[in-house]
């Protein structure tokens, strides 16, 4: 069976390739925050290593922001204990680099957001589509009917 609407059909293609195309560069250029924790003890501190100085708002408890106003690197190569230790933390005073444990992760990628708002825009397409479909179709065969139409001459001098 024929395709109904081969020209429908290359024009929403078409269109889906140019939006995947222009998201593509935003992806490319976008890298996601890296942060280090530094755990001393029992008491961990989070540290951006975007090279942004970190929060100057003091958090008690186990889980507190870095106050120090130094800067990462920017990778989670520079995540390691010699990099809290000297990174001067309350919480590592009087620490060795057996009482220090690291761990590096990555939060809010834009890479991540692109995929999710892609995923969105692409159903919500497709469902608008759907729910459409029915009338474009009546439309169309309506269209094509008033063109296969030939009006009958009322004349009757022939």
């Amino acid at each position: 069976m024929a395709r109904k609407y081969p020209r429908l059909n290359f024009a929403v293609i078409l269109c889906c390739i140019a939006v995947l195309l222009s998201l593509c560069t935003i992806v490319d250029a976008a890298s996601a925050t890296s942060f280090c924790k530094c755990t001393c003890f029992s008491n961990s501190t989070i540290i951006a290593l975007d090279g942004s100085k970190p929060s100057t708002t003091a958090r008690s408890g186990p889980l507190s922001l870095a106050r120090d106003p130094k800067k990462g690197s920017g990778t989670c190569s520079s995540c390691n204990k010699k990099f809290c230790l000297d990174y001067n933390l309350p919480i590592c005073k009087d620490a060795t680099e057996d009482d220090v444990v690291t761990t590096c992760f990555q939060r809010d990628s834009a890479k991540d957001q692109a995929v999710v708002l892609l995923f969105i825009i692409v159903t919500v397409g497709l469902l608008g589509y759907a729910a459409v479909r029915p009338w474009v179709d009546k439309w169309t065969e309506t269209a094509r009917e008033r063109r296969n139409y030939i009006p009958v001459s009322s004349r009757s001098d022939q």
